[in-house]
């Protein structure tokens, strides 16, 4: 059994929400779905030294309870931090569910 004392960082997932910009495009914004426990821990970092490059980008575990309808569209929020959804998988007993995330710094 997993320890409960782990999750120890309140999520919120958001999912986008798109309405028409009048133009023939889309508007992209999130609304929260949900409040979740989760573990996150930082795997990897890397930046771009490119002159139109973003900045620097942390990947990120993030571990919740199962189950959850995830989509690489959704997201995490943690205050001003937003965790982009990479890729995910169950773990063995299918209790729960480890996301690879991408956070970017400025």
């Amino acid at each position: 059994m997993s320890d409960p004392a782990r999750f120890n960082r309140r999520l919120s997932l958001q999912q986008p929400v798109e309405t028409p910009d009048g133009a023939g495009g889309v508007v992209r914004s999130y609304e929260p779905v949900a409040d979740i426990w989760a573990e996150v821990v930082p795997v990897n970092a890397s930046a771009e030294v490119a002159a139109d490059a973003l900045g620097a980008f942390v990947t990120h575990r993030i571990t919740v309870r199962a189950p959850r309808a995830l989509t690489a569209r959704h997201r995490f929020v943690e205050g001003a931090r937003v965790y982009r959804i990479l890729a995910w998988r169950e773990n063995a007993d299918r209790r729960l569910i480890e996301v690879a995330a991408q956070e970017q710094t400025d």
